[in-house]
This record gives C-alpha cells, sequence and structure tokens, in this order.
C-alpha cells in the first residue's frame, strides 16, 4: 500500500501532466523545453564568466511591458534562475562583486534597467527572490537593437581586461560591463604556479618575467624571476629576457652585460634571428655588426650568408649582396626557398631589401 504522502504526490502528478506534457515539460521525464538551456563563457585574462540560462521565444508576443512587466523583478530568462558565475572577483559597471555564482535578476522600465546580483542562485525564477539576498545592484540604460526572437547573452567589447555582457530580446539590448584586475590575479596565481612542479623549470620563471615585460609593469618582479630562471638554467632566453627588463629598468650597462652572455650561449640560428629582431626595432647597425660577426663565427650556416647580404644591400653593394644571398638560396630550407629567391630577385633589381 501507498503512504498517504506518496499518493497525493502522484495524484498532483497525473492532475497536472497533461497540461505540462502539452506544453511540452514533464515533472518526471526528460521532454524538451520551451524555453530551451542555453550556457556562455568568456574568459577576462585568467577570469572565467559564465552564464547560464533558458532562453523564451518572443513569438510575436509583447515582451517589454507585457509578457514581462515592468518596474518588477523578472528571471532575466526563463525558468529556473539564470545563474552568472565568476571565478575571481570582478567589478560590474565599476561597483566590487566577489568570485561566485549568482542569481542573475532584472528589473525593466523604459528608460533605465535594475541588474540584481543575487547570492540565492538556486531558486525556480524570481518568485521568491528576497532582496536581502542581493549582493549587488546596478543600474543600466537599455538600447534599441535589432530582432532576436530567442533571448540571448553575449559578450561584446572585449579587452585586455574587461567585456560587456549582453542581454538582448525583442528589439531591445541591456548591457552591463564586467571588469577585472588581470594583473593583481595574475601576479597572485604566479605566485602560486611557481610553488609547484614548475619552479624546476627555466621555461616557467622565464614565461612569468615575460608576462610583466610584455605587460611594462613591475619591472623589479620581473627581474627576480629572470634571475630564478637563470639558476635553474642558464640560456640564451632568460639572459635576453634579463637584458630586456635591464633596459627597462633604465640599468644600461647591466642589460649589455646580460645581452652578451645571452649572445654567449646562443645557437648561430638564435643569433641570427636576434639580430633580425634589432633590426625590426630599427637598430640596423646593432644588428649588422651581429651579422657580420655570426658569419666569421659560423660561415658554413645559409642564413648567416643572408645576414651578411642584408650588411652589403645596406651599404648599397648590391653585388655582393646578390652573391650572398644565393648562397644563403642554395642552403635554405625548401620551405623557404620562395622566399630566399625574391629577396635574389629584389637584390638583382638593386633593391634594398633591409
Amino acid at each position: 500500500m501507498l503512504n498517504s504522502n506518496l499518493r497525493i504526490f502522484l495524484l498532483c502528478i497525473f492532475l497536472t501532466a497533461g497540461s505540462r506534457v502539452a506544453r511540452g515539460q514533464s515533472l518526471v521525464l526528460d521532454l524538451p523545453l520551451q524555453s530551451q538551456r542555453a550556457e556562455i563563457s568568456q574568459a577576462i585574462g585568467i577570469t572565467n564568466v559564465t552564464i547560464s540560462y533558458h532562453r523564451p521565444l518572443a513569438k510575436d508576443r509583447k515582451v517589454w511591458g507585457g509578457l514581462v512587466p515592468y518596474g518588477k523583478v523578472w528571471r532575466a530568462g526563463a525558468n529556473e534562475n539564470t545563474i552568472i558565475t565568476f571565478s575571481d572577483p570582478v567589478s560590474i559597471e565599476g561597483h566590487p562583486l566577489d568570485k561566485g555564482s549568482y542569481g542573475l535578476h532584472m528589473i525593466p522600465n523604459v528608460d533605465e534597467w535594475t541588474i540584481i546580483f543575487s547570492k540565492n542562485s538556486t531558486s525556480w525564477g524570481a518568485f521568491t527572490y528576497d532582496q536581502a539576498e542581493d549582493a549587488l545592484r546596478v543600474t543600466v540604460r537599455p538600447k534599441a537593437a535589432d530582432a532576436h526572437n530567442a533571448l540571448t547573452y553575449e559578450f561584446d567589447q572585449l579587452q585586455p581586461d574587461s567585456a560587456v555582457v549582453v542581454l538582448e530580446w525583442e528589439k531591445i539590448a541591456v548591457p552591463f560591463k564586467v571588469s577585472v584586475d588581470v594583473h593583481s590575479l595574475v601576479e597572485a596565481s604566479l605566485k602560486k604556479q611557481l610553488r609547484n612542479l614548475s619552479q624546476y623549470t627555466w621555461m616557467s620563471w622565464d614565461d612569468a618575467a615575460n608576462y610583466f615585460l610584455t605587460e611594462k609593469i613591475n619591472y623589479d618582479e620581473a627581474l627576480k624571476y629572470a634571475d630564478k630562471s637563470i639558476e635553474n638554467e642558464d640560456r640564451f632566453e632568460n639572459q635576453l629576457t634579463k637584458s630586456k627588463i635591464l633596459t627597462a629598468l633604465n640599468r644600461p650597462e647591466e642589460a649589455a652585460v646580460a645581452q652578451r652572455k645571452a649572445l654567449e650561449l646562443a645557437s648561430p640560428l638564435q643569433i641570427h634571428v636576434y639580430a633580425r629582431g634589432l633590426q625590426a626595432e630599427k637598430r640596423n647597425e646593432e644588428a649588422f655588426a651581429i651579422f657580420r660577426d655570426n658569419a666569421k663565427k659560423h660561415p658554413d650556416q645559409w642564413f648567416v650568408h643572408a645576414g651578411l647580404a642584408r650588411v652589403y644591400s645596406a651599404q648599397g653593394k648590391f653585388d655582393d649582396a646578390v652573391k650572398e644571398m644565393k648562397l644563403a638560396y642554395a642552403g635554405t630550407p625548401d620551405n623557404q626557398k620562395s622566399y630566399v629567391d625574391g629577396l635574389v630577385k629584389q637584390l638583382e633589381a638593386k633593391q634594398d631589401i633591409n
């Protein structure tokens, strides 16, 4: 015999089953929902932002001020809570919000919307919404948009440290900006990562140093990381990193020492590539000196002839440049022969290739 509570539960199911299945839903079966589930994610720096929601369809209905009333809390989707999750602390429209998952609700009005981040993310809809559970409220202005039959969230205006979340439905778009303190988060993350096995490789410390160097921040910390990389293994790459950091710190003499050490440790190809990098920085005279020195030490490498051809080209000695570039062509890998052949033709036409 079924107990009374179970009988009541089953009776409720039978009484409601017909209407729910007619709408494509069921309390006990896996059936398609009218408003289907969707999820969208975006990384901002190393922070992940994820929105899980259900997508109602407009179906030619009046949405704003009709299906979704003005002035009332709305679940910002369909079915259970729309959930937005941040893997790290963020700022919403300039206001701080801790990491975690939040029920995303909105209060629509004609000229201004309230965006609500609720600490309760497990409710069904907004029927039990409690303002006391708000973690944050911000106000934004809606914008006119192209028609969207299905409610849609997307990430727009992506920047290294921010993105704009946009809700679009019917002919309205509602944006709010999510910002992240990327540098602080990366710095804290690096300190954690460099306590695991990665601390025993030169590359991890060099990568960390180059992050600060590329972002043009915290050069003192970058120098410490470069030195730790060199402690693990003294290499061309980390000595060159150290030289660049010292240059950024306006310590040119120490930078020159690190650069010399880097070139002493470099392979002939690394030296050639480094000189080409100097050319890209419009430091041709330094590059030409390195090309000449590389050719003296490693005369049998095809690319040193290409380096000498660039030196002669800059001096207007095109016959000598052609000779050297043809020697380079003879040893060039097949996948680069067409490029080098093009340089030969430029030199034969007495065109500077630098």
